[in-house]
């Protein structure tokens, strides 16, 4: 253990099991010397998170739903009885109706749009407006995305246009929230085999096709992203704001397939 977060303290949303790209933030920053608190939406997931954050020495585990807005002024409520300060905020949560993860973008409905919108994008700016205040000794704000937002990957469909406003919405924030220290960044994983990743179409063939198209020939991992993060909340992310960082084995830079998979 290097101890780059050791004193640290922050929140985790987002985990839904042990494959979750938001546990595999959480061990790289308890394995720094972090101090965690998790949150989880309703009781369900709240015995799978429970004996993760156990785990990782955590006992401090909120039911949060991010659609309700005493919810929310609750959970920053009971980690201010805690501790007197956060660090760090990892926002790993979004959101669409499964059934419009297939087919024909211009099909989406009102509803999950609107819905979709609400959880995947503007639960960051929420969450943001009440961590800030918690941030006295500056602090970072890291949520996750996907580069189907800026291009088009099959069957993503209203998630892309939804972390597209994300991405904004974290540069946004970086300029309001720099000058009292704190850094928001997005983290851009390619495509993972996680229980959210699992909902859209034809995830097995893109998880294939980019580990065997990007440059490096590999997807990311649990581990890599967990990394990315810890330097990010830690010290030595110090400088860096309102970026989108990859970590996908460099898929994002390709024009075309890899010429022997064309």
């Amino acid at each position: 253990m290097a101890d780059l977060m050791q004193g640290k303290r922050g929140l985790v949303m987002g985990v839904a099991n042990d494959h979750s790209i938001a546990w595999g933030i959480a061990k790289a920053l308890h394995a720094e010397g972090a101090e965690l608190a998790f949150s989880y939406q309703g009781e369900a997931f709240g015995r799978r998170v429970a004996p993760l954050a156990a785990s990782v020495g955590s006992d401090l585990l909120v039911d949060v739903d991010v659609t309700n807005e005493d919810s929310l002024d609750a959970c920053f409520a009971q980690i201010a009885t805690r501790w007197d300060r956060l660090d760090f905020v990892i926002h790993a949560i979004a959101y669409s109706d499964k059934s419009e993860l297939t087919g024909r973008f211009i099909n989406t409905s009102r509803a999950n749009f609107l819905n979709s919108l609400n959880i995947s994008c503007y639960s960051f700016i929420d969450v943001a407006r009440r961590a800030a205040p918690m941030m006295t000794e500056g602090g970072s704000l890291i949520t996750l995305t996907f580069q189907g937002s800026n291009k088009i990957a099959p069957n993503y469909n209203v998630m892309g246009v939804a972390k597209a406003a994300l991405e904004s919405a974290t540069r946004y924030l970086a300029n309001d929230l720099g000058p009292q220290g704190v850094r928001v960044n997005a983290v851009s994983p390619g495509p993972m085999k996680t229980l959210a990743g699992s909902a859209i179409g034809g995830a097995r063939a893109t998880f294939r096709h980019t580990e065997e198209n990007a440059p490096l020939r590999r997807n990311a991992t649990l581990e890599t992203i967990g990394g990315t993060a810890v330097w990010l909340c830690s010290d030595y992310g110090a400088a860096t704001t309102g970026e989108v960082i990859h970590v996908d084995g460099g898929y994002h830079v390709l024009g075309f397939p890899q010429a022997g998979n064309l």
